[in-house]
């Protein structure tokens, strides 16, 4: 008896099963305009992160991102928290996150400050879309629930940041880098 040997095919890829997210993106200074395919990274670190977060997996859900500046995330920061300070992003929780079913899930907003972000980039050594990608995936969890308030939290999160992060193939933010 004679054995003919087949040709195996390969297995098809594997596709991983996407949350229908709408993000929608306001550019609220100029200052964003001179930076290419933001949306498109904005949009991927979001879609990771909540292919990655437990609380939202399997939902439908909609969230806006506001690219703005120093004074406008001043304002923000001093009205909602009380602290008259600029910082790199904020996230607003929507009030009432339930939902029907089958109906869009509500997350909130996350605003991203501009001057803050590059100046923390360049003092970081980072690219400015690593750490652009990182500040939406950061904002994204605090939408789903995720926090830093405790040192176990905060551990928490910095791990799946890191993980969601290596699937974008930015380094992991939380180890220090050295000047070159």
């Amino acid at each position: 008896m004679t054995f003919v040997a087949r040709k195996r095919r390969a297995p098809p890829p594997v596709r991983r099963r996407r949350t229908p997210l709408r993000v929608d993106i306001v550019v609220a200074s100029p200052l964003w305009t001179a930076r290419r395919s933001l949306k498109a990274l904005l949009r991927r670190a979001i879609g990771e992160a909540a292919s990655m977060a437990s609380t939202i997996q399997g939902q439908r859900g909609e969230l806006a991102i506001v690219l703005t500046d120093d004074a406008a995330i001043r304002v923000l920061n001093r009205d909602w928290r009380s602290k008259d300070a600029t910082t790199n992003v904020l996230s607003f929780p929507a009030k009432d996150p339930r939902h029907a079913r089958g109906t869009t899930h509500l997350l909130g907003d996350i605003v991203i400050a501009y001057e803050t972000t590059e100046r923390e980039a360049r003092a970081e050594h980072k690219l400015f879309a690593h750490h652009l990608a990182h500040l939406a995936v950061h904002g994204f969890l605090h939408l789903a629930g995720y926090d830093h308030a405790s040192d176990d939290e905060a551990a928490a999160m910095e791990k799946l940041e890191t993980a969601i992060l290596a699937r974008l193939d930015v380094p992991d933010p939380y180890i220090a880098r050295s000047v070159v």
